[in-house]
């Protein structure tokens, strides 16, 4: 089987850490990810979904509304009503594969889903001081791990907040005994094992994307597409259930990014317009495998299969 994703693969050597939660690699990789993108400060949690919920938690939207795109992983969704917020779809699609903004609030600063981009000096050419990034390393992201996320900013005092807020509201040390805690918090933060997964894959990052270059460029000139995204190659054709199991039957796996969430039972109530691009992108886009192991004649058999498709 052709597969869509890759992850990480390896072996984690428990004996070389300092300490199997708090280890320095954690600090030392939230370091290391903050100079990468470009920015001055970095908190580290258990998921990127954990850091959507708790900054929203922590800077609540006074009107309490945010728009979000119906094509969404439902886990964003459920970050921003656990949060205690109300969700307003978009029929945004074009941001799958890249980021977007999940909020700007009244005064400017801007909370940035980066779950499926991660790019050098990112947050220092496309965010202002004051705006929150947010990265995923979810396996099968660009920076895969073992689940984990990353919170950038300038502003020092909203990543201290949150670095309290996620490690129970208390203040860091070694030593449990000794932390105090400031206000009740959550237990959210990344550890030694998840932050060891996902600086090697940072490591490797440059990398991988010069092999997904390669790849995009070769499936771009097939398909005549001109697809950028480094996370997801899709493309469009009339069904895209059909497609998938059509693909399966020829040995690849192939995936759907998104399902229009104004659909889904849980969320219907925040769609109160016609979503018509959203609906549309449900059915008819498709994602086929695209990944740094895929070999060249892999690709060729999958453009093969799609050009076969139909005919």
């Amino acid at each position: 089987m052709i597969k869509l994703f890759s992850a990480p693969q390896g072996i984690v050597d428990f004996s070389s850490f300092d300490h199997l939660l708090h280890g320095s690699v954690v600090k030392t990789f939230e370091e290391r990810f903050a100079e990468y993108v470009g920015a001055k400060y970095a908190c580290s949690f258990n998921s990127a979904t954990s850091a959507i919920f708790l900054i929203l938690k922590r800077f609540p939207e006074p009107l309490g509304i945010i728009e979000i795109p119906s094509i969404i992983p439902p886990v964003v969704l459920n970050a921003i009503i656990t949060s205690g917020h109300r969700i307003r779809f978009t029929d945004n699609t074009d941001w799958v594969g890249h980021s977007y903004t999940l909020h700007t609030y009244g005064h400017g600063m801007k909370i940035i889903d980066s779950a499926q981009r991660v790019d050098r000096d990112q947050f220092r050419k496309e965010a202002e001081d004051n705006d929150i990034m947010v990265f995923s390393f979810y396996p099968t992201k660009p920076v895969g791990g073992c689940d984990g996320g990353m919170v950038v900013s300038n502003n020092k005092a909203v990543i201290e907040d949150l670095q309290t807020a996620s490690l129970n509201g208390m203040a860091f040390t070694i030593n449990s005994w000794e932390r105090k805690p400031a206000f009740p918090g959550y237990k959210m933060y990344m550890n030694s094992v998840q932050a060891q997964i996902a600086f090697k894959s940072l490591m490797s990052l440059d990398d991988r994307k010069e092999s997904l270059k390669n790849m995009q460029e070769y499936y771009n000139g097939e398909l005549g597409l001109n697809n950028t995204s480094y996370h997801l190659y899709r493309i469009k054709i009339l069904n895209n259930n059909l497609f998938i199991e059509y693909m399966k039957n020829k040995g690849i796996q192939c995936g759907k990014h998104y399902a229009p969430a104004h659909l889904m039972s849980p969320y219907q109530e925040g769609s109160d317009q016609p979503l018509p691009l959203s609906e549309e992108t449900g059915v008819t886009t498709v994602s086929i495998p695209y990944h740094d192991h895929l070999s060249l004649k892999d690709a060729q058999n999958v453009v093969k299969a799609i050009k076969s498709y139909g005919s």
